[in-house]
């Protein structure tokens, strides 16, 4: 894209005849013939956070459930390109073999799905554990990162994964430890992230830290800038984006010193906030989420309180949502996403069940890479 656009403006200024108002229209149309190239893709995750067999709890959806799910959306002949997922039970087992990884990597791309970006088992009661805490915590977060590794080998080579990134965050629910000591707790965070890149440089896979306001030394923009700098290894660990966690950090939901609006904003005082946070997370963001959030924080399950995801046709939504993707997919291409995602992580069952959902998130999808 770069290459064709600096031709452009080379036959511009080669070619006194063109008209501005045509060179514009020229250059608006390759951006966009750009954002067209990016594949849609849903997250499987959805089906599996928060969901169990505990009081209160609903029943996880299977992997093979929530893919028929996916591919039986549908408008104006557009579908879904892929799927992102979760690497843990009972979707996939992450000690399972390189067969059994073929056989599920065959069963996604039988439904049509190309395989994109994988989340790593990092969280306690998984395969991980606190980025933040003791030697031996940090020993099974780093456990779990080499897991993710393994995993994205064998579906790279199976010919079913053909981009994406490994998805992390601190694994330290809520921030009240991590307040304790600020500047001992992101030291650490940033220690164990370091380590966990250069497992995934030895693996040719990147890292992409999802912020959410519930993760400690993520919770706000400020300390997730902090600690995506403290790191400092941006051709390898870089920023997850989600629509619905990112508006909480405008509130400053979890960090008040932190937030660029308050109750009551107007919409112009709205975009400039966005464009101030979006300016400086946006060169550390390798990978993002489509979604909407009502304002509020949701948790289920084990899960902590976070930002909370709605219908992409939610009538209380916050969220422009072709409008606000725009602020983080510029440039896009110069930081190596080829596809988007979206998040509906902790929807309902029911939400889940119903294909009105998915056709609407997929018409909200198209809506992003059209405009």
């Amino acid at each position: 894209m770069r290459a064709l656009m600096q031709r452009l403006f080379r036959f511009f200024l080669l070619d006194r005849t063109l008209s501005e108002d045509c060179f514009v229209l020229i250059t608006s149309k390759s951006v966009l013939m750009s954002l067209s190239s990016l594949k849609l893709h849903n997250a499987m995750w959805p089906g599996l956070v928060g969901k169990g067999d505990d009081e209160g709890q609903e029943p996880p959806i299977s992997l093979e459930r929530m893919l028929d799910l996916s591919a039986g959306a549908s408008v104006d002949g557009r579908k879904f390109d892929g799927i992102d997922y979760f690497l843990f039970l009972p979707h996939t087992n992450p000690e399972a073999s390189d067969d059994e990884l073929k056989a599920i990597a065959d069963l996604i791309a039988g439904k049509g799905f190309d395989i994109g970006s994988l989340v790593a088992p990092v969280w306690p009661g998984t395969v991980g554990d606190s980025a933040m805490g003791t030697d031996e915590q940090q020993g099974k977060f780093l456990d779990a990162v080499k897991m993710a590794c393994r995993i994205a080998k064998v579906f790279n080579e199976h010919g079913t994964r053909k981009g994406g990134v490994i998805r992390i965050d601190s694994a330290e629910f809520g921030v009240e430890q991590w307040k304790s000591n600020p500047g001992g707790g992101t030291a650490r965070i940033v220690d164990t992230f370091k380590k966990a890149a250069q497992i995934a440089a030895d693996h040719g896979e990147r890292l992409a830290a999802e912020g959410e306001i519930c993760w400690a030394g993520m919770h706000s923009w400020k300390d997730m800038l902090d600690l995506l700098e403290g790191v400092g290894m941006p051709e390898t660990l870089g920023f997850q984006a989600d629509l619905a966690h990112t508006y909480l950090y405008l509130m400053g939901y979890n960090a008040p010193e932190h937030a660029l609006l308050q109750e009551g904003h107007t919409e112009d005082e709205f975009y400039a906030a966005y464009e101030q946070m979006t300016d400086k997370l946006r060169p550390w963001t390798i990978d993002f989420h489509v979604a909407q959030n009502d304002g509020e924080v949701h948790g289920a399950g084990s899960h902590d309180k976070t930002g909370k995801h709605c219908p992409a046709d939610d009538p209380n939504g916050k969220l422009d949502i072709s409008r606000c993707s725009q602020y983080w997919l510029k440039d896009f291409q110069d930081r190596g996403i080829t596809h988007i995602c979206w998040d509906g992580c902790m929807f309902s069952n029911a939400t889940l069940e119903n294909p009105d959902t998915w056709n609407a998130i997929l018409k909200a999808m198209i809506g992003v890479v059209s405009d």
